[in-house]
Protein backbone atom coordinates (compact mmCIF):
# COMPACT_ATOMS: atom_id res chain seq x y z
CA UNK A 1 0.00 0.00 0.00
CA UNK A 2 1.27 3.47 -0.88
CA UNK A 3 2.32 5.35 2.26
CA UNK A 4 0.72 8.49 0.77
CA UNK A 5 -2.63 7.14 1.93
CA UNK A 6 -1.62 8.36 5.40
CA UNK A 7 -0.45 11.82 4.30
CA UNK A 8 -3.49 13.51 5.86
CA UNK A 9 -2.27 12.49 9.33
CA UNK A 10 0.38 15.21 9.05
CA UNK A 11 -2.36 17.85 9.04
CA UNK A 12 -4.15 16.57 12.14
CA UNK A 13 -4.32 19.22 14.92
CA UNK A 14 -2.20 17.19 17.34
CA UNK A 15 1.36 17.36 18.62
CA UNK A 16 2.01 13.67 18.00
CA UNK A 17 0.20 10.91 16.13
CA UNK A 18 1.15 7.46 14.94
CA UNK A 19 -0.88 5.39 12.49
CA UNK A 20 -0.58 1.97 10.88
CA UNK A 21 -2.57 0.11 8.26
CA UNK A 22 -2.38 -3.60 9.00
CA UNK A 23 -3.23 -6.68 6.99
CA UNK A 24 -3.13 -10.36 7.93
CA UNK A 25 0.60 -10.49 7.09
CA UNK A 26 1.55 -7.35 9.04
CA UNK A 27 1.93 -3.59 8.61
CA UNK A 28 1.13 -2.32 5.10
CA UNK A 29 1.78 1.40 5.68
CA UNK A 30 2.64 3.54 8.68
CA UNK A 31 3.54 7.03 9.83
CA UNK A 32 4.65 8.63 13.06
CA UNK A 33 6.43 7.25 16.15
CA UNK A 34 5.26 3.65 16.15
CA UNK A 35 7.06 2.75 19.38
CA UNK A 36 5.90 5.75 21.43
CA UNK A 37 3.51 4.81 24.27
CA UNK A 38 0.14 6.58 24.31
CA UNK A 39 -2.57 6.53 26.97
CA UNK A 40 -5.33 4.38 25.47
CA UNK A 41 -8.37 5.44 27.49
CA UNK A 42 -11.23 3.17 26.37
CA UNK A 43 -9.14 1.35 23.79
CA UNK A 44 -8.03 -0.47 26.95
CA UNK A 45 -11.38 -2.29 27.00
CA UNK A 46 -10.92 -4.61 24.00
CA UNK A 47 -7.41 -5.50 25.15
CA UNK A 48 -8.75 -6.32 28.61
CA UNK A 49 -11.51 -8.36 26.96
CA UNK A 50 -8.93 -10.44 25.10
CA UNK A 51 -7.22 -11.26 28.40
CA UNK A 52 -10.58 -12.11 29.99
CA UNK A 53 -11.40 -14.43 27.09
CA UNK A 54 -8.07 -16.17 27.63
CA UNK A 55 -9.20 -16.79 31.22
CA UNK A 56 -12.44 -18.24 29.86
CA UNK A 57 -10.56 -20.57 27.52
CA UNK A 58 -8.25 -21.63 30.34
CA UNK A 59 -11.30 -22.66 32.36
CA UNK A 60 -10.73 -20.16 35.17
CA UNK A 61 -14.16 -18.60 34.60
CA UNK A 62 -17.13 -18.93 32.26
CA UNK A 63 -19.03 -16.32 30.28
CA UNK A 64 -22.13 -17.53 32.14
CA UNK A 65 -20.55 -16.67 35.50
CA UNK A 66 -22.95 -14.46 37.50
CA UNK A 67 -21.83 -10.92 38.31
CA UNK A 68 -23.54 -10.03 41.59
CA UNK A 69 -27.08 -11.21 42.25
CA UNK A 70 -27.68 -8.44 44.77
CA UNK A 71 -26.45 -5.70 42.42
CA UNK A 72 -27.55 -6.87 38.96
CA UNK A 73 -29.60 -10.06 39.29
CA UNK A 74 -29.33 -12.27 36.23
CA UNK A 75 -26.29 -10.51 34.76
CA UNK A 76 -23.30 -12.58 33.67
CA UNK A 77 -19.74 -11.98 32.53
CA UNK A 78 -21.02 -12.09 28.93
CA UNK A 79 -23.43 -9.24 29.73
CA UNK A 80 -20.59 -7.19 31.22
CA UNK A 81 -18.34 -7.56 28.17
CA UNK A 82 -21.25 -6.64 25.87
CA UNK A 83 -22.33 -3.58 27.91
CA UNK A 84 -25.69 -5.29 28.37
CA UNK A 85 -25.66 -5.96 32.12
CA UNK A 86 -27.83 -2.95 32.96
CA UNK A 87 -25.12 -1.40 35.13
CA UNK A 88 -24.83 2.39 35.15
CA UNK A 89 -21.87 3.94 33.28
CA UNK A 90 -19.76 5.02 36.25
CA UNK A 91 -21.45 3.75 39.42
CA UNK A 92 -22.05 0.21 40.76
CA UNK A 93 -25.80 0.57 40.48
CA UNK A 94 -28.45 -0.95 38.24
CA UNK A 95 -30.01 1.17 35.49
CA UNK A 96 -31.90 -1.62 33.66
CA UNK A 97 -32.39 -5.37 33.86
CA UNK A 98 -29.85 -7.37 31.82
CA UNK A 99 -30.18 -7.39 28.01
CA UNK A 100 -32.76 -4.57 27.92
CA UNK A 101 -30.58 -1.58 26.98
CA UNK A 102 -26.97 -1.13 25.86
CA UNK A 103 -25.48 1.01 28.64
CA UNK A 104 -21.79 1.68 28.01
CA UNK A 105 -20.35 0.97 31.44
CA UNK A 106 -16.82 1.52 32.68
CA UNK A 107 -17.75 -0.01 36.01
CA UNK A 108 -19.02 -3.08 34.17
CA UNK A 109 -15.63 -3.74 32.58
CA UNK A 110 -13.97 -3.13 35.95
CA UNK A 111 -16.29 -5.70 37.54
CA UNK A 112 -15.37 -8.14 34.74
CA UNK A 113 -11.71 -7.67 35.59
CA UNK A 114 -12.53 -8.22 39.24
CA UNK A 115 -14.24 -11.52 38.45
CA UNK A 116 -11.08 -12.71 36.72
CA UNK A 117 -8.98 -11.57 39.69
CA UNK A 118 -11.09 -13.70 42.03
CA UNK A 119 -11.07 -16.66 39.67
CA UNK A 120 -7.31 -16.65 39.07
CA UNK A 121 -6.00 -15.27 42.35
CA UNK A 122 -3.97 -12.72 40.38
CA UNK A 123 -4.19 -8.94 40.11
CA UNK A 124 -5.84 -8.26 36.76
CA UNK A 125 -2.89 -6.20 35.52
CA UNK A 126 -0.60 -9.18 36.14
CA UNK A 127 -3.00 -11.57 34.45
CA UNK A 128 -3.27 -9.15 31.51
CA UNK A 129 0.51 -9.31 31.12
CA UNK A 130 0.60 -13.11 31.27
CA UNK A 131 -2.43 -13.64 29.02
CA UNK A 132 -1.89 -10.99 26.34
CA UNK A 133 1.35 -9.01 26.54
CA UNK A 134 3.81 -11.91 26.77
CA UNK A 135 2.15 -14.30 24.29
CA UNK A 136 2.00 -11.61 21.59
CA UNK A 137 5.47 -10.21 22.36
CA UNK A 138 4.18 -6.72 23.12
CA UNK A 139 6.95 -4.44 24.35
CA UNK A 140 5.21 -1.14 25.08
CA UNK A 141 1.88 -2.27 26.52
CA UNK A 142 0.87 -2.24 30.17
CA UNK A 143 -2.20 -1.97 32.37
CA UNK A 144 -1.29 -0.02 35.53
CA UNK A 145 -4.90 0.55 36.61
CA UNK A 146 -8.49 0.13 35.46
CA UNK A 147 -9.21 -2.43 32.72
CA UNK A 148 -11.76 0.05 31.39
CA UNK A 149 -9.46 3.01 30.75
CA UNK A 150 -5.90 2.91 32.09
CA UNK A 151 -4.00 0.94 29.45
CA UNK A 152 -0.87 2.21 27.72
CA UNK A 153 0.34 0.95 24.35
CA UNK A 154 2.05 1.76 21.07
CA UNK A 155 0.96 1.55 17.46
CA UNK A 156 3.55 -1.18 16.90
CA UNK A 157 1.95 -3.29 19.66
CA UNK A 158 -1.62 -2.65 18.59
CA UNK A 159 -0.63 -3.54 15.04
CA UNK A 160 0.46 -6.91 16.41
CA UNK A 161 -2.87 -7.31 18.20
CA UNK A 162 -5.00 -6.53 15.14
CA UNK A 163 -2.80 -8.78 13.02
CA UNK A 164 -3.50 -11.60 15.48
CA UNK A 165 -7.22 -10.95 15.16
CA UNK A 166 -6.98 -11.17 11.37
CA UNK A 167 -4.56 -14.10 11.15
CA UNK A 168 -4.75 -16.00 14.46
CA UNK A 169 -1.62 -17.72 15.72
CA UNK A 170 -3.22 -19.34 18.76
CA UNK A 171 -3.97 -16.67 21.36
CA UNK A 172 -7.67 -17.58 21.22
CA UNK A 173 -9.66 -20.38 19.60
CA UNK A 174 -11.34 -19.44 16.30
CA UNK A 175 -14.77 -19.97 17.89
CA UNK A 176 -13.93 -17.42 20.59
CA UNK A 177 -12.67 -14.96 17.99
CA UNK A 178 -15.90 -15.37 16.04
CA UNK A 179 -17.93 -14.83 19.23
CA UNK A 180 -16.13 -11.60 20.20
CA UNK A 181 -16.96 -9.99 16.85
CA UNK A 182 -20.58 -11.23 16.79
CA UNK A 183 -23.36 -8.93 18.00
CA UNK A 184 -24.36 -9.92 21.53
CA UNK A 185 -28.02 -9.42 22.46
CA UNK A 186 -29.02 -7.88 19.09
CA UNK A 187 -31.41 -4.97 18.82
CA UNK A 188 -30.51 -3.08 21.99
CA UNK A 189 -30.86 0.70 21.95
CA UNK A 190 -28.14 2.76 23.56
CA UNK A 191 -25.84 5.73 23.40
CA UNK A 192 -22.54 5.49 21.55
CA UNK A 193 -20.28 7.91 23.48
CA UNK A 194 -19.46 10.95 21.38
CA UNK A 195 -21.97 10.05 18.67
CA UNK A 196 -25.32 9.96 20.43
CA UNK A 197 -28.25 7.58 20.61
CA UNK A 198 -28.36 4.57 18.31
CA UNK A 199 -31.51 2.52 17.74
CA UNK A 200 -29.36 -0.62 17.45
CA UNK A 201 -26.15 -0.08 19.40
CA UNK A 202 -24.37 -3.28 18.38
CA UNK A 203 -21.56 -4.64 20.53
CA UNK A 204 -19.54 -7.82 20.65
CA UNK A 205 -17.46 -9.06 23.59
CA UNK A 206 -15.39 -6.02 24.51
CA UNK A 207 -15.43 -4.75 20.92
CA UNK A 208 -17.84 -2.30 19.34
CA UNK A 209 -19.38 -3.50 16.07
CA UNK A 210 -19.97 -0.96 13.29
CA UNK A 211 -23.24 -2.43 11.98
CA UNK A 212 -25.38 0.42 10.58
CA UNK A 213 -24.71 3.10 13.20
CA UNK A 214 -24.87 6.71 12.11
CA UNK A 215 -23.04 8.90 12.85
CA UNK A 216 -19.93 6.84 13.55
CA UNK A 217 -16.19 7.20 14.03
CA UNK A 218 -15.28 4.74 11.24
CA UNK A 219 -15.69 5.54 7.55
CA UNK A 220 -18.78 5.43 5.37
CA UNK A 221 -17.05 2.66 3.40
CA UNK A 222 -16.45 0.43 6.42
CA UNK A 223 -18.51 -2.75 6.28
CA UNK A 224 -21.15 -3.46 8.94
CA UNK A 225 -18.89 -6.28 10.20
CA UNK A 226 -16.15 -3.80 11.17
CA UNK A 227 -15.22 -4.08 14.84
CA UNK A 228 -12.88 -2.18 17.14
CA UNK A 229 -12.95 0.65 19.66
CA UNK A 230 -12.04 4.28 20.21
CA UNK A 231 -10.89 6.14 23.30
CA UNK A 232 -11.39 9.63 24.66
CA UNK A 233 -7.62 10.18 24.69
CA UNK A 234 -7.59 10.35 20.88
CA UNK A 235 -7.06 6.66 20.16
CA UNK A 236 -8.79 4.15 17.92
CA UNK A 237 -8.50 0.97 15.93
CA UNK A 238 -10.80 -0.99 13.67
CA UNK A 239 -10.68 -4.26 11.77
CA UNK A 240 -12.81 -4.69 8.65
CA UNK A 241 -13.11 -8.41 7.81
CA UNK A 242 -14.80 -7.67 4.49
CA UNK A 243 -11.88 -5.51 3.33
CA UNK A 244 -9.18 -7.67 4.93
CA UNK A 245 -7.50 -4.69 6.52
CA UNK A 246 -7.22 -2.89 9.88
CA UNK A 247 -6.35 0.64 10.97
CA UNK A 248 -4.68 1.77 14.20
CA UNK A 249 -4.35 5.46 15.12
CA UNK A 250 -3.04 6.91 18.39
CA UNK A 251 -2.69 10.62 19.13
CA UNK A 252 -1.93 12.90 22.05
CA UNK A 253 -5.07 15.04 21.80
CA UNK A 254 -8.37 14.11 23.40
CA UNK A 255 -11.24 13.00 21.19
CA UNK A 256 -13.32 15.88 19.85
CA UNK A 257 -14.68 17.30 16.59
CA UNK A 258 -11.22 17.01 15.04
CA UNK A 259 -11.26 13.22 15.46
CA UNK A 260 -14.92 12.83 14.48
CA UNK A 261 -13.91 14.39 11.13
CA UNK A 262 -10.38 13.02 10.68
CA UNK A 263 -10.95 9.36 11.56
CA UNK A 264 -13.79 8.64 9.09
CA UNK A 265 -11.93 10.48 6.31
CA UNK A 266 -8.76 8.49 6.93
CA UNK A 267 -10.74 5.26 7.18
CA UNK A 268 -12.35 5.83 3.80
CA UNK A 269 -8.96 6.67 2.24
CA UNK A 270 -7.44 3.47 3.63
CA UNK A 271 -10.33 1.34 2.39
CA UNK A 272 -10.15 2.93 -1.08
CA UNK A 273 -6.42 2.14 -1.23
CA UNK A 274 -7.01 -1.41 0.02
CA UNK A 275 -9.31 -2.12 -2.92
Amino acid sequence: MDADVLAAVGSWPVDSAAVAVVGPAGVLASTGPLDTPFALASVTKPLAALAILVAVEEGAIELTHPVDEALVPGATLRHLLAHASGLAPEQPMRSFPPAVRRVYSNVGIELAGGLVEKATGMAFGDYFTDALVRPLGLTGTSLPGSPARDGVSTVADLARVVQELQAPSGLLHPDTLADLRTVQYPGLRGVLPGFGGQPDNSWGLGFEIRDHKSPHWTGSANSPETYGHFGQSGTMFWIDPAAGVALVALADRDFGPWAAHAWPALSDAVLAAAR
